[in-house]
């Protein structure tokens, strides 16, 4: 359970995402689905409960500790750093690592090209798909077992929506697990293994990506039209 002064935005969900899987939580504003995110980790503590990973509670871990171990958030709103350059804010993607990063820059630029191309423009000034395409890539710098997206889509073009749910899939089959938060109901089950709907803070469906696509009631709350007859 996750509260904000006095009401319960998560009331004790349980949930699961299988490692190599795509995972989405759809639902309204307000629904809980950031606030999970943010739970997990460790922007905000939960009153009671588990966040198991590995076997490892994360619960009361510090968020550096928690991007150590191998889960890491992109934030809703990109947060990139605007008076940095895209090669700079990559760099601080990997504040935690000694280690060399020649072979990560490679990958996030071939995921990524515009941002090669971009490397020492300041971030501020880049378009609003091409900030989101610099908060995956710095999450990417972590080299991440999962990452968690807060509505990757959100305020971007329709053609610039369609390449970000191109490369979570690219991102996906490169083994790593990922979490999603998206309003853009329709492309996240498409995407998604599993899925689970939240509604003030509560789970009330899950099932396959698929099997959502199908149900009625999803399609009418959330993809805004009745399965055909």
């Amino acid at each position: 359970m996750v509260s904000y002064g006095g009401i319960n935005a998560v009331k004790g969900i349980s949930l699961s995402i299988p490692e190599g899987k795509i995972v989405t939580l759809i639902g309204a504003n307000g629904a809980g689905k950031s606030t999970t995110l943010k739970a997990v980790s460790g922007l905000v503590r939960p009153k009671n409960g588990q966040v198991l990973f590995n076997g490892q509670d994360l619960v009361g871990l510090s968020p550096d500790k928690i991007v150590k171990s191998g889960v890491v958030l992109v934030p809703e709103g990109r947060r990139v750093f605007p008076n940095l350059t895209v090669k700079e804010n990559l760099i601080l993607g990997a504040y935690l690592r000694k280690d060399d990063l020649s072979e990560d820059f490679a990958h996030v630029y071939d995921l990524f090209p515009r941002l090669k191309e971009r490397a020492w423009q300041l971030a501020g000034t880049l378009s609003g798909g091409e900030q989101q395409m610099l908060a995956v890539g710095r999450a990417l710098m972590s080299r991440p077992k999962v990452i968690m997206m807060d509505e990757p889509s959100l305020g971007l073009a329709p053609l610039v929506v369609q390449g970000i749910f191109s490369i979570i899939r690219d991102i996906n089959a490169s083994g790593i697990t990922v979490l999603l938060v998206e309003q853009n109901a329709n492309m996240a089950l498409q995407v998604a293994d599993y899925a689970y709907v939240l509604e003030t803070g509560s789970i009330t469906k899950s099932g396959t990506g698929a099997e959502l696509l199908a149900d009625e009631s999803v399609r009418e709350a959330y993809l805004g039209k009745r399965k055909a007859k």
